[in-house]
C-alpha cells in the first residue's frame, strides 16, 4: 500500500470520526425527543421502546411555535436586509470616497467588533429602557444592525477593493448617477460577499438567545430560542418537549440551508477566492 493510499485512509479515518463527534449531540436530541421524561433519565443514549410524537405536539402549542416562527423569521430577514443594505453603502463610501477620515472610521469600527456586548448590555438596556423603546422587533433589529455592521463592512470594504474602478467611470459617462453606478453596477458584483455576510448573520440572528431575552418582554414578541426556555422550570425540566423544541427550532435553518446550498458553497467559494 501506497503513502498516498495511507494518507488518504488517515484522512478519511479522521474525517469519520470528527464527523461522529459533530453528529452525536444532534443524533441524542433527535432520538430524546421521542421518549417519556421517565425514559430520558433513565436511558438517555438508548432508543427510545416506543416512538411516540406528543412530545412534538406539547412542544408546538406550549412554545406557540407559530407566533415565535413569524417574530423570528420578521428579525432575522429584517436585521439581515439592514446589515447588508447599510454594511454595502458604508464600505463603498469608504473605498471610493478618499477622506483621511476614512480610514480611521474603518479601524474603528474593526476596534468595534472586539469589545464583547456583554460588557455594554446593561447600559443598553438601561438606556432604552428609560426611552421606552423595549419589547420592539424595531430595537431588536436596530440593535442587531449595530453589532453586526461592523464585519459586514469590513468583509465588502476588502472585495470593493478589487472592483475595477474603470466600471463606474464608465457607467457615469453613460449618465448613470452614483446611486445609479452602485445600485446597478457594484452591489450586483457583491453577490459572493453578500451571500456569505448573508449566512453568518442568518444563523447568528435566529439563534441568538441574550439579545432577544433583554429586548422582548411579552410573550407575543419571543423568538423561537425564547420560547423554548418554557420547557425549563426552577424545580423541574420537561425534558422530552425541550428536546422536540429544539429539533423544530433546527427544522427551519436547516431547510434555509437545504434550499440554497448551491448559493451558499458558490459565495463561499468565491469569497474566499476575492
Amino acid at each position: 500500500m501506497g503513502r498516498k493510499k495511507i494518507r488518504n485512509m488517515i484522512l478519511f479515518l479522521v474525517g469519520l470520526v470528527l464527523s461522529v463527534i459533530y453528529l452525536f449531540p444532534f443524533a441524542l436530541v433527535i432520538i430524546n425527543s421521542f421518549k417519556e421524561r421517565i425514559a430520558i433519565v433513565k436511558d438517555p443514549l438508548g432508543l427510545p421502546e416506543k416512538w411516540s410524537f406528543e412530545n412534538y405536539i406539547d412542544a408546538f402549542e406550549t412554545m406557540k411555535f407559530g407566533t415565535a416562527f413569524m417574530n423570528s423569521l420578521i428579525i432575522t430577514v429584517l436585521s439581515v436586509t439592514l446589515i447588508i443594505v447599510f454594511g454595502a453603502m458604508l464600505a463603498y463610501f469608504l473605498v471610493r470616497w478618499k477622506w483621511k477620515m476614512n480610514k480611521f472610521i474603518l479601524m474603528l469600527l474593526v476596534a468595534s467588533m472586539i469589545i464583547p456586548f456583554q460588557a455594554v448590555m446593561i447600559p443598553f438596556v438601561q438606556v432604552y429602557g428609560n426611552l421606552n423603546m423595549l419589547n420592539s422587533k424595531w430595537t431588536l433589529a436596530f440593535f442587531y444592525l449595530g453589532f453586526g455592521i461592523s464585519l459586514a463592512t469590513f468583509m465588502y470594504h476588502g472585495f470593493i477593493k478589487s472592483i475595477p474602478v474603470e466600471l463606474e467611470e464608465a457607467a457615469k459617462i453613460d449618465g448613470a448617477s452614483r446611486f445609479q453606478v452602485f445600485t446597478r453596477i457594484v452591489f450586483p458584483m457583491l453577490a459572493p460577499i453578500t451571500t456569505t455576510i448573508a449566512i453568518l448573520d442568518v444563523l447568528w440572528i435566529w439563534n441568538d438567545f441574550l439579545l432577544p431575552s433583554l429586548v422582548l418582554i411579552s410573550e407575543e414578541q419571543r423568538t423561537i430560542p425564547l420560547s423554548t426556555f418554557y420547557f425549563f422550570g426552577k424545580y423541574t425540566s420537561n425534558y422530552g418537549s425541550a428536546m422536540a423544541a429544539l429539533v423544530l427550532a433546527i427544522i427551519p435553518v436547516l431547510i434555509f440551508y437545504l434550499a440554497a446550498q448551491k448559493q451558499i458553497i458558490r459565495g463561499v467559494m468565491e469569497g474566499s477566492i476575492k
